[in-house]
């Protein structure tokens, strides 16, 4: 379609954000693996993956990975590309080997040119057991963003998610998904994205009044899908584009991950990419506004500095009289909530500074800072 087109002429600034939040992770995703168990490879599956370049000269995501990979010398070693495009599967070929000729990495990167969802070995591949006496020798993260939503089969997906250290980020545009949910032309395409609730799920989208409510929701059931899929705990994150010329969003990243470290490790990331202050409520998540890059407007209300202090209630009522290291609250805390290891530092501080809270050191270094979330800095809340 001319839309595919035309897409890879210029970048725009929520693509760079997009291929940058893939890019900047997955390095430091990997050092999190390697810290439990160091497997044959790490994987990293782009399913449309594009040219890998705009004909501007920006790099799109396949090459920041790489070039992240590229340099870190265990990186190098460790990871296997995997890229799949049904079009510009030969362009990305040649543009990627045109920066690290084959051997630069000790894995050479594998590109496809098969139809998600209408292609049994990718299927397989998706599904595969890298298991070997219990360790999985192949985690892998893997990077889905179709144009809409087709191939997008959330029981394949979750057999992936399945496997020790596979995590998944999932682009979707949900301002085609809103209405297909009204249509029935779409339903087997919106089946395999929802296949234990659609039916529930349509009824409930209609009662959400505001879009951004609906489209919350639509993300949030996408992450119950997986759960109830695998039974136990995934930890989701949504990260929200502002479209440029309307209030409403149009797409989300949503990454899920069955590891707290993950989930730790993606929110600080996301934390990194939003500039948009905002109040985590159920409703909204991390945010980059292009808007406010294009047309710079003083806030007249402070929402990331609320925010925090929504947080600091909360740590407050739930910590009151104890005592406890700040490593110990953070991670016992964290995996409940969006909020990342800044927005605690942040809460905590504002603790002391407030009396509420004091805080020593137990490691005979002098700290200029009240709090910092390690194990040596001892936390008695009031």
């Amino acid at each position: 379609s001319m839309t595919d087109r035309t897409f890879f002429e210029k970048q725009t600034l929520s693509s760079r954000v997009k291929a940058s939040i893939v890019s900047e992770y997955f390095p430091k995703y990997c050092k999190i693996i390697v810290k439990k168990h160091i497997p044959r490879r790490i994987g990293y599956f782009d399913l449309f993956a594009g040219p890998g370049l705009y004909e501007d000269g920006n790099y799109s995501t396949p090459l920041l990975v790489a070039k992240n990979c590229y340099n870190d010398d265990l990186l190098k070693k460790k990871v296997w590309m995997v890229f799949n495009d049904k079009e510009y599967s030969p362009q990305l070929q040649e543009n990627f080997l045109k920066l690290y000729p084959s051997g630069t990495f000790a894995f050479n990167p594998h590109f496809g040119h098969s139809t998600v969802g209408e292609c049994e070995a990718i299927d397989r591949f998706i599904t595969q057991n890298h298991m070997e006496n219990g360790k999985n020798e192949c985690p892998s993260v893997l990077f889905i963003d179709p144009f809409g939503y087709k191939g997008i089969d959330t029981i394949i997906l979750s057999t992936f998610l399945n496997y020790w250290g596979n995590e998944l980020f999932i682009f979707i545009n949900t301002k085609r998904i809103n209405p297909a949910l009204e249509n029935e032309k779409f339903e087997p395409l919106i089946r395999h994205l929802f296949p234990q609730s659609y039916d529930a799920l349509k009824t409930l989208v209609r009662n959400k009044r505001s879009v951004s409510e609906r489209l919350q929701f639509i993300i949030a059931n996408l992450g119950k899908e997986y759960e109830k899929l695998l039974r136990e705990k995934v930890y989701y994150t949504a990260f929200k584009f502002q479209e440029e010329d309307v209030e409403t969003t149009s797409h989300f990243i949503l990454h899920l991950t069955k590891s707290k470290r993950g989930f730790d490790l993606i929110k600080q990331i996301y934390n990194d990419f939003a500039n948009v202050g905002t109040i985590f409520d159920g409703i909204n998540t991390y945010t980059f506004d292009v808007k406010k890059i294009l047309n710079p407007i003083e806030e007249l209300f402070d929402v990331a500095s609320e925010n925090i202090d929504v947080l600091k209630e909360k740590l407050y009522m739930e910590y009151k009289g104890r005592e406890i290291s700040a490593l110990d609250l953070f991670e016992e805390h964290q995996y409940k909530e969006l909020y990342c290891r800044k927005h605690y530092t942040e809460a905590l501080r504002r603790l002391v500074a407030e009396g509420n809270l004091s805080t020593s050191y137990q490691d005979n270094k002098q700290h200029i800072v009240s709090v910092l979330l390690i194990k040596d800095c001892i936390l008695r809340f009031k």
